[in-house]
């Protein structure tokens, strides 16, 4: 049972690392192409800056999905269950 606790601790570290290092790749990407819109056409930064809150508000829906599958593997382990009833069957 320490197996799949430990594996399922690592599955954790790991969505939510991996996540949070993609969300923030992203947003610097974004971030950087947003800048360089609104030097190229300054007259444009109010609507792209629009375009820049919505996407980086669905990066962010990503990352917080991640740690909602997270925290149900944490609280909720069903791979725990599976064990137990293996073992007991």
């Amino acid at each position: 049972m320490e197996i799949v606790i430990g594996m399922t601790a690592i599955a954790i570290g790991l969505l939510i690392g991996l996540g949070a290092l993609g969300v923030g790749i992203g947003v610097g990407i974004l971030g950087g192409r947003l800048l360089e819109g609104t030097a190229r056409q300054p007259e444009l930064a109010p609507m792209l800056q629009g375009k820049f809150f919505l996407a980086i508000g669905l990066l962010d829906a990503v990352a917080m999905i991640g740690v909602g599958i997270a925290l149900f593997f944490t609280f909720a382990n069903p791979f725990i269950a599976q064990l137990q009833n293996a073992l007991a069957g």
